[in-house]
């Protein structure tokens, strides 16, 4: 008879998340003061994108220039 409480739980998205934190929390720990955006981003593999010249602001906000 199979024991119903052994079971293998893995999460491999959770997983991830677990050391993608840790990661930050390493880096933070490390660093002299806050990090940057620019270093929080290169830790969690975060790759900028080039805004696009064509693209157009559909917010209701008035733009800086008006």
């Amino acid at each position: 008879m199979q024991d119903q409480f052994d079971v293998t739980l893995e999460d491999g998205e959770l997983l991830l998340e677990v050391e993608i934190t840790a990661n930050l929390i390493v880096a933070a720990s490390e660093s002299d003061g806050p990090l940057s955006q620019e270093e929080i981003d290169a830790i969690l593999g975060v790759v900028p994108q080039a805004p696009d010249a064509d693209d157009s602001d559909d917010s209701d906000e008035p733009s800086p220039e008006a």
